[in-house]
């Protein structure tokens, strides 16, 4: 039996015994030390195995003590500097947000049911601009809207407002796509309303746009600078704002008034179908003032609503903008979609649109204190020369011919390049007088007096049409206002040996409506010799410009409702927008049903846009 060890008197209160098959390494201070060979070793004892104290500090250690080496500061050190760094970045952050008012805290309060909190998504601040902005809470759950400052000049520009209209689908679609909805099938219809869009004044309510109230609009609608057709200041207090409204905003960088008389008279047409308010804005109208044409529109009971909430879009805004910019908005291919009646053949499919334009004509077309008096006596002098003697069987019949020369070339592949020939208008009138006299008697015979009081009346917007050889038995639509050529005006002048004062350069209208003419109307040739049309459009027309304008817009709508109020048959082109006007101005049941309406160009039905 091998001999034990008692270590019961040992004078150490502590000791570690090491179990079998144990190795014990001593602390760390003595890490110095070799460890025993093996455990018969002449040098093994257990001195390693209990703790000694440690030694006197007042004596010097017999060993120094090896220095650790340090290769970087302590991992608390580091917290210390980041968190100083950041938080003296933050500070400055705030600082400077402060004082500068440059950025202010990166949440905008919008209170919602069960105290959402909303803030904007990728702002720091709401826009100094107009454009949609989409909001999120704290659960992820996303919204949009459309911001314009309160201060904003009205209305905006053409540019402005087109391009919300394609940042409202692009802001709509990210919306959804937060929401997981992929599928967009829902949102091609024309009413759809989109369950994530808020309203301005609904936005306004809880807190996320800044809005106006009470007396405090007044102002603001001054300083926006915009002019509402027969909208009077001084009754404001008297009638309550719009609980929803449509505006049509007649600015258009098309030079041609019968786009945005149709647009205009679907806009009131589908304004009444909405049940809002309709109001006209003129402001920039390239024509001048809109009551120096036609008298102002129906009043309605309410007042416009403050500018900033009138939208372009969705379509399910209250307060609408429609204007040319945003045509595809508004009456593209949603809203013949919606309108149309596809399961009709032919051109009564377009009969809800066509009513549309039709309300829209029988309340605004009325023309001003000078030129209605002027059509109800053209229409009934033109009525008494078709008329026949008391006894005779028929009167005769009243052709109009609308013939649109200038920039705008027909739809007919074989006339594009130019114009559809004068001879097939006139032939064309003359097919329709026998067609319908040769049997007009009641026995069916032929009606050689009607014939005889049957005449051609003639609207152009090129003034040497009304010269030419095809066309000299035929009468002018109107003699109010008559565009002329270079050849008349000098004409009229033709002695030249009369010293006269310097003008510019003689205008005509030779070849009919050019936009370019249009644009540099009372402006010198010298100036604009080099101008574009679109340097022309962004310059402030003078005083002479906007008189001229007037007075060729003046004299279109006057040739318009003559045809349409006059003729028994009218002949003209679909590619002129006039030509679709006369047909509203016509009515449904004579234009179509009878089918007095006749174009030439090509085989096209009635259409009220090409977008």
């Amino acid at each position: 039996m091998p001999p034990t060890l008692d270590l019961s008197q040992s004078t150490h209160a502590k000791m570690i015994v090491s179990p079998p098959r144990l190795n014990l390494r001593r602390a760390a201070s003595y890490q110095h030390e070799k460890a025993p060979l093996s455990a018969t070793s002449s040098r093994f004892n257990f001195n390693h195995l209990m703790f000694s104290p440690p030694p006197s500090p007042g004596l010097p250690a017999l060993v120094p003590r090896p220095r650790k080496l340090s290769n970087g500061p302590r991992p608390s050190r580091v917290v210390r500097v980041v968190g100083w760094i950041i938080g003296l970045a933050l500070a400055t952050f705030i600082v400077r947000a402060i004082v500068k008012k440059e950025v202010r805290v990166p949440v905008v309060g919008l209170l919602l049911g069960d105290h959402e909190e909303y803030e904007m998504v990728g702002q720091y601040d709401l826009p100094e601009f107009p454009t949609p902005i989409a909001v999120t809470d704290r659960n992820g759950r996303s919204k949009w809207t459309v911001s314009i400052p309160p201060t904003y000049p009205f209305p905006l520009s053409m540019k402005e407002y087109s391009d919300i209209c394609v940042k409202c689908q692009e802001v709509a679609a990210h919306v959804r796509e937060l929401h997981g909805q992929v599928n967009q099938q829902d949102q091609m219809d024309y009413y759809y309303e989109d369950p994530y869009f808020l309203d301005v004044s609904e936005a306004e309510r809880r807190g996320l746009l800044p809005g106006v109230e009470g007396k405090a609009w007044k102002a603001t609608a001054h300083v926006q600078d915009g002019h509402l057709v027969g909208d009077r200041a001084d009754g404001l207090v008297d009638k309550s704002i719009c609980k929803s409204s449509l505006t049509f905003v007649l600015e258009s960088a098309d030079a041609g008034l019968g786009p945005t008389l149709m647009m205009m008279w679907l806009a009131y047409g589908l304004a009444q179908k909405e049940r809002r308010s309709f109001f006209i804005d003129d402001s920039r109208w390239a024509y001048g003032d809109y009551t120096a044409i036609f008298k102002p529109p129906p009043t309605p009971d309410c007042n416009p609503p403050p500018r900033h909430e009138m939208l372009p879009c969705p379509h399910n805004a209250r307060h609408l903008v429609v204007s040319t910019a945003t045509a595809r908005e508004t009456f593209g291919k949603a809203f013949n979609d919606e309108y149309e009646i596809l399961k009709l053949h032919g051109v009564d499919g377009e009969r809800p649109i066509y009513d549309l334009a039709r309300a829209g004509y029988d309340a605004l077309f009325r023309l001003n204190d000078e030129d209605q008096p002027y059509i109800e006596h053209r229409i009934k002098e033109l009525r008494t020369m078709a008329k026949v003697a008391e006894g005779n069987y028929n009167d005769g019949m009243i052709v109009g011919i609308h013939i649109r020369h200038g920039d705008l070339h027909p739809y007919e592949y074989q006339y594009n390049g130019a114009y559809i020939p004068l001879n097939l208008y006139m032939q064309r009138s003359r097919e329709i007088i026998e067609e319908y006299h040769n049997f007009s008697t009641p026995l069916g015979g032929e009606d050689v007096v009607a014939k005889k009081h049957s005449f051609t009346i003639l609207a152009s917007d090129d003034p040497d049409v009304y010269e030419t050889e095809e066309c000299s038995g035929s009468l002018r639509a109107q003699e109010q206002i008559k565009l002329a050529s270079k050849q008349h005006i000098q004409n009229a002048n033709p002695n030249k040996s009369i010293m006269h004062k310097f003008v510019d350069e003689t205008f005509g209208w030779e070849g009919g409506f050019f936009a370019t003419m249009f644009w540099n109307l009372g402006r010198s040739t010298i100036n604009n010799a080099n101008a574009g049309d679109e340097v022309q459009t962004t310059l402030k027309p003078s005083a002479e410009t906007m008189r001229l304008r007037g007075l060729i817009g003046r004299a279109y709508v006057l040739d318009l409702a003559v045809l349409g109020l006059t003729s028994d048959t009218v002949i003209c082109t679909m590619s002129a927008m006039g030509c679709r006007l006369i047909a509203v101005i016509m009515g449904w049941e004579k234009a179509m049903d009878d089918g007095k309406w006749v174009n030439i160009d090509g085989d096209f039905q009635w259409t009220a846009l090409s977008l």
